[in-house]
């Protein structure tokens, strides 16, 4: 058995990375923070935090260990709210980038909505853009979004970091790229991160390439890589099974890394909040 103190322990020394920060947020002591960690790890049997006199780091079995701990805490909280009546009640104004809400989002909004059958959830899809806009105009409480990991546009805030994904380049298996030929491209509208991430790339490699579709969302997307008119930069995760990715022999230029972040609302009722971004953080990112 894992004990619920433990765990509530040591995912705060998760997400604080330090035993002192630990301490102040659960008002205990850090002998006792070390204490706990210490007999959590003896528990599983694992080594699950490494110290040293300047940084604290999750081993691998650490990180699988906060994923257990999240939803096995996420769990115990549901069960005492059922039992004691006071269960979660409002409304949480949920959005999440469209090429997440194919793959991540159906089977995490299913679970939360058993779990809290007393939130009002809204749910809106869309373009990582258009999501923060609306955030920051107070429409959305939380968003699902796509973000660039090396710089954020000027206003845009960093979110919590689910995933960290490689962009690649994402065709049909019958595409053929003359190396002749301008590359054709298949890209969201602007503004859009892997749009600007390709164009870039493209353009630092000296490649030639030319816009063959241009859509509004990730169904556009993959209609255009399957009917074969081009290629497009995709998370590479969420490459679905009857396309992939474009071979490494064909040199293409890389296209850097993507984070899948949580942001929320300052001033959004905290406890859906929550509820929710828990549920997305320990829930095992789905491949496509």
């Amino acid at each position: 058995m894992l004990d619920p103190v433990l765990l509530r322990t040591f995912v705060a020394v998760a997400e604080t990375l330090s035993f002192t920060g630990a301490a102040a947020r659960l008002g205990l002591s850090q002998p006792t923070v070390s204490q706990h960690v210490r007999k959590l790890e003896q528990s599983a049997g694992r080594i699950l935090v490494l110290r040293d006199t300047r940084t604290v780091s999750l081993t691998d079995n650490g990180e699988a260990m906060l994923g257990f701990a999240r939803s096995i805490l996420a769990a115990q909280d549901q069960a005492a709210s059922y039992f004691t009546g006071t269960a979660m009640r409002g409304r949480l104004r949920f959005g999440s980038a469209d090429n997440l809400a194919l793959t991540q989002v159906p089977g995490i909004l299913r679970d939360f909505r058993q779990l809290h059958p007393q939130i009002t959830l809204e749910l809106t899809v869309s373009q990582s853009p258009v999501l923060l806009r609306r955030l920051q105009a107070g429409q959305l409480d939380l968003v699902f979004i796509n973000q660039d990991p090396v710089s954020l546009e000027p206003g845009e805030p960093a979110g919590q970091l689910v995933r960290r994904d490689r962009l690649v380049w994402m065709a049909h298996r019958s595409v053929v790229l003359e190396p002749d030929l301008p590359l054709p491209l298949i890209v969201y509208q602007a503004p859009s991160l892997s749009r600007s991430s390709a164009i870039r790339s493209l353009e630092e490699a000296g490649r030639t390439w030319r816009i063959t579709c241009t859509v509004k969302e990730v169904n556009g997307v993959l209609a255009a890589v399957r009917a074969g008119i081009g290629i497009a930069p995709y998370p590479q995760s969420l490459i679905p099974a009857d396309l992939t990715q474009v071979p490494a022999s064909l040199a293409m230029p890389q296209l850097g890394d993507v984070d899948f972040t949580l942001v929320s609302r300052p001033g959004a009722a905290r406890e859906p909040v929550e509820a929710l971004s828990t549920a997305i953080m320990s829930r095992p990112f789905q491949q496509s």
